[in-house]
């Protein structure tokens, strides 16, 4: 008999939605955010790496991959572009499960819709079906299984990615069982990896993972579909909290992926409402004796790193990005990520001056910076990721975004396809175009 949690998440996976115009719109939203930094970020050295062992490998060509000019088979592409999509760490994030949603999904419903000619409606929807249940996994995980090092990207995303190629496969509930039993045997990833070429490669290997149980189970392969919840199962294993009731609240009516973050400075999301609140105060470094942040104390271990010495490193140092806006580096420009800019003696300078405080009593997505202007003065501002961001801001901040990653014309033709005002299986084709 299965449990209750897998067999709840299959029959919603495999089922009928309903989803609200909200979640759709924000799925839109996120397919093109998710598009803008696949592509923005294939020529990243991590990229170029998998996507060559990926094209020498060869097999028959089922998807097309950011950078590639040949097809790949699925389980390969799913890699490539899950990996690829999150070499910059600019796609979205959500802080129910601390997680990257998109880069985990939308790369296994691609990887199998497109030798399927899906049309992008099914696409948007199989995609958004696989966040939300990632999303549902990572409540279920809970946060002592991040804090103990696991990359929620890599391991509630590797069973969303799973629903989601499921839906695409047209899989039955009691197969959905399966493809999460299976993938229980396979999700895997480390925070460890955080500030080097391995935490793209977990959010590939989520992908690749949701894909080859999908496909495997679509052949009739058969595993323990109560790996997820069992003495010896996944939850058990890795720390989770198994918080069933969190998990499935209001599962199929409710869309928590409505609250989905997208960012808009290049970096760690952990780093945004520092950001964000140095721009509230509009700190200049001349000006500036020393700077306070306070962050909840999660965030200690995953972007606190005093002084990397790497443009990747830079994207996890709360010192690093406070010193850089406060020099004027524009932080939503990818090439302000440089190895440069960690030997620029301004930045390397001012962020000896700054520092960086656990405070429990704050939650997860927010930030106080306090700022000593050598005039003697201090300024305080706080900022709240989850505060409410008016839709029409959020769309509008999306596709400037996009527009500065990917152009104006292919932003527009993107998005002409993802409204339904384009080519029906018009999407995929955009990932190589």
């Amino acid at each position: 008999m299965t449990d209750t949690l897998t067999s709840r998440l299959a029959a919603f996976a495999a089922g009928p939605i309903s989803a609200s115009s909200i979640a759709q719109r924000v799925t839109c939203l996120s397919a093109l955010d998710w598009l803008a930094v696949g592509r923005a970020g294939a020529g990243e050295p991590v990229s170029r790496i998998v996507r060559e062992m990926a094209q020498d490998e060869g097999g028959a060509g089922q998807a097309h991959v950011f950078g590639g000019t040949a097809a790949l088979p699925a389980r390969a592409a799913a890699l490539v572009n899950g990996t690829i999509s999150h070499a910059l760490d600019y796609d979205d994030t959500h802080f129910a499960h601390i997680g990257h949603p998109s880069v985990a999904v939308f790369p296994a419903v691609l990887a199998l819709a497109e030798e399927r000619l899906c049309p992008t409606v099914d696409i948007l929807e199989s995609a958004l079906v696989g966040m939300e249940g990632s999303i549902r996994m990572g409540l279920w995980l809970g946060r002592a299984h991040y804090q103990s090092g696991f990359h929620q990207t890599a391991t509630a995303g590797a069973l969303g990615a799973g629903l989601a190629a499921g839906r695409i496969l047209g899989l039955s509930a009691d197969d959905m069982a399966q493809v999460l039993g299976l993938i229980s045997t396979r999700a895997a990833g480390l925070k460890a990896q955080f500030g080097t070429m391995g935490k793209p490669y977990n959010a590939g290997l989520a992908a690749s993972t949701g894909v080859e149980a999908a496909l495997l189970v679509a052949r009739g392969f058969r595993s323990n579909p109560d790996a997820l919840t069992g003495p010896f199962g996944f939850g058990a294993t890795h720390d989770g909290e198994a918080n069933e009731a969190a998990a499935l609240d209001g599962l199929g009516e409710c869309w928590l992926f409505e609250t989905v973050s997208h960012k808009f400075h290049a970096c760690c999301h952990g780093l945004h409402a520092a950001l964000e609140a140095a721009r509230i105060l509009d700190i200049a470094a001349p000006e500036i004796a020393k700077m306070t942040v306070r962050t909840h104390p999660r965030w200690m271990s995953v972007c606190n790193q005093p002084a990397p010495t790497t443009g990747l490193g830079a994207k996890f140092s709360y010192a690093t990005v406070l010193a850089m806006r406060a020099v004027g580096y524009d932080t939503a420009r990818l090439e302000s990520f440089s190895d440069r800019v960690c030997t620029d003696p301004r930045i390397t300078a001012l962020r000896t001056r700054i520092t960086v405080k656990a405070d429990e009593s704050l939650n997860e997505t927010q930030a106080v910076l306090s700022v000593l202007r050598k005039v003697g003065v201090w300024s305080e501002a706080t900022h709240d990721l989850q505060a409410p961001l008016d839709l029409a801001e959020r769309q509008d901040r999306v596709r400037r975004k996009a527009v500065g990653l990917i152009g104006a014309d292919l932003e527009s033709l993107a998005w002409s396809i993802l409204k339904g005002e384009g080519r029906p299986q018009g999407f995929a084709g955009l990932v190589s175009a």
